[in-house]
This record gives C-alpha cells, structure tokens and sequence, in this order.
C-alpha cells in the first residue's frame, strides 16, 4: 500500500501482516506514517495503490465488519454520560434495537465503567475516556482492534490499566489486537510482534522475543559485582575484549563484551583473583531495536 500527500509519499510500500491472535505494535517515531496507514486500513482515506485484506475481505466495508477501532484522540458528547456516548454509537453502529442496551452493559463491565456509566464525561479523567473510547470500539464484538495511541498523555496509573485491559482483550477475549504506540516500554509489555515504520517504510516486522534476542547477540553488555570493587576494576583494564562502560544495578558495573562470552570474562576474572558476587548479563530491549532500525 501506498499513499501520498501533496507529493510527499506518507507511506510507501507498506506490506504489513498481522496474524489472528497477535497483539501487534505498530511503531515509529512522529510523523512516520503509522496514523496514515491506519486511516487506509479503516477505509477513512484512500491510498493512492495497493489493497487490503481483512479476515480475507478485500471491499470495503465489508472487510470492516469485524474491526473496532480508535483513531487518535478520542472525542465524546461531554455534555452526555458515558452510557448515552455509547448508546448513541450504538445506534450508528446498526446494532439491533433489541440487543443495544445489554450491548452497552457488557461493554461497559468489559472496561470497568459499569459503576460511572451515568457520569457525565466530561467529569471523567483522561484514562476514563480512554476506556470509554476502547468500550465504544468494542460494540458488535469485533474480532480485530486498532488502537492509535491508546497510552497518549495518561499518567503511570491510566496507563497499566489501559494495557492491562488491552493484554486482558487479547487472553481473555481472543481478540486480535493492533497498536499504533511510540511508547516502547508499553509495546514490550504486551505485544508479542511488532513492525517499525519510519518514513513512511517498513523497516523491521516480526517476533518481539526473536528481535530482542538477535539484538543481545549483536552487543552483550554484562553487569558484574565483585568483593574488592578497585580489584575488579583493575582487573578489566587488563581484559582484552572487555570495557568498563559505566554504573549497573544495585552497585554493580557495565562491561561491554566485544571479543569475549560471558563464560570467558567469568574466566579471566577468576584466573585475576577476583571473587565474583554477580555476573547478570543484560536484556535486550525494544528501544535498542527501534533506534538501530530508524537511525
């Protein structure tokens, strides 16, 4: 898929796959085209060529049926309570008359906003409204989310619950689950595969526990303690293969490996005369990944 804006391609090629029970991050830094692409896939906007396939529908809206979505930054009637914000998307969404008001129970209870349904929402926090906006997005039983952003601007506490509820979808509800976030911790936390956009391109798509370990295998920093912290710092200065790259854990110092495995610097240290207290080697982490796949 591609499409442009006023001659400046926004997204070029795109070829993204996201696998039924996937909690899928879409990431990249501002502006790379993650809301573009999303607004493609929701039939919002046109892309200039290329198509897409949902559930193995192509036309659109057909390939919709199945998809809730949340673009952006939510927007309710703050005037209305939570329950009316929903009953009126309800409305919108066709979902029989019947059903409407037991469909707007059960997704309120989903997100944890039965007790506040008949609070006006402009009384609600930030996170509330977040919630608010997933409960909309959940109407009909989709099989598919699209989340853009849906961390934005919440404070620690909104934001466990929001991923908490998003990982809590994806088990418990065996929804298929996409997030457009450039809040790597966050993504980390929940997904299990990601693809990395910048400029509107592709640049890295796959298992987050295979991207994190290939990244381990290209830099190995261990964190090392000792009994005589002098000693072991000596001893360092004396290790071809190993340097001393500042402060870890808990007292201990980062050591970057460039010829050597752990079990060799383990090695050296004890040949050295040094009682070794802690030898962790460090995790690779999604931001790792991100920065060497956009700079």
């Amino acid at each position: 898929m591609t499409r442009t804006y006023r001659g400046r391609v926004a997204v070029r090629d795109l070829d993204l796959n996201v696998h039924a029970g996937d909690v899928y991050g879409f990431l990249g830094p501002n502006s790379a085209g993650k809301t573009t692409a999303i607004r493609c896939m929701l039939g919002l906007i046109r892309p200039d060529r290329g198509e897409m396939a949902i559930f193995g529908e192509v036309a659109h809206p057909a390939r919709l049926q199945h998809v809730g979505a949340m673009v952006e930054t939510p927007a309710f009637h703050v005037w209305m309570d939570g329950r009316e914000n929903l009953l009126t998307a309800a409305a919108y969404a066709s979902i029989p008359g019947s059903s409407v008001k037991r469909e707007v129970d059960r997704v309120l209870d989903r997100v944890g906003l039965l007790e506040r349904s008949k609070d006006k929402v402009g009384g609600y926090s930030l996170g509330m409204r977040q919630r608010l906006a997933i409960a909309r997005s959940l109407l009909g039983g989709p099989k598919l989310l699209i989340l853009d952003e849906p961390t934005n601007g919440l404070d620690p506490r909104g934001m466990r619950e929001v991923r908490d509820l998003i990982r809590s979808l994806a088990l418990a509800d065996q929804i298929t689950v996409l997030i457009s976030s450039h809040l790597l911790g966050e993504v980390q936390a929940i997904c299990n595969r990601v693809g990395i956009l910048q400029e509107g391109v592709l640049k890295v798509e796959g298992q987050v526990s295979e991207l994190l370990a290939s990244q381990a295998r290209r830099q190995t920093v261990v964190e090392v303690d000792a009994e005589d912290a002098k000693m072991l710092e000596a001893a360092l200065g004396q290790i071809d293969g190993a340097r001393h790259v500042g402060p870890g854990a808990k007292g201990r110092v980062r050591v970057e490996l460039t010829e050597l495995t752990v079990a060799d610097l383990n090695r050296s240290l004890v040949q050295a005369d040094i009682s070794v207290t802690a030898l962790v080697p460090e995790q690779g982490n999604l931001e790792d990944v991100f920065l060497e796949a956009t700079r």
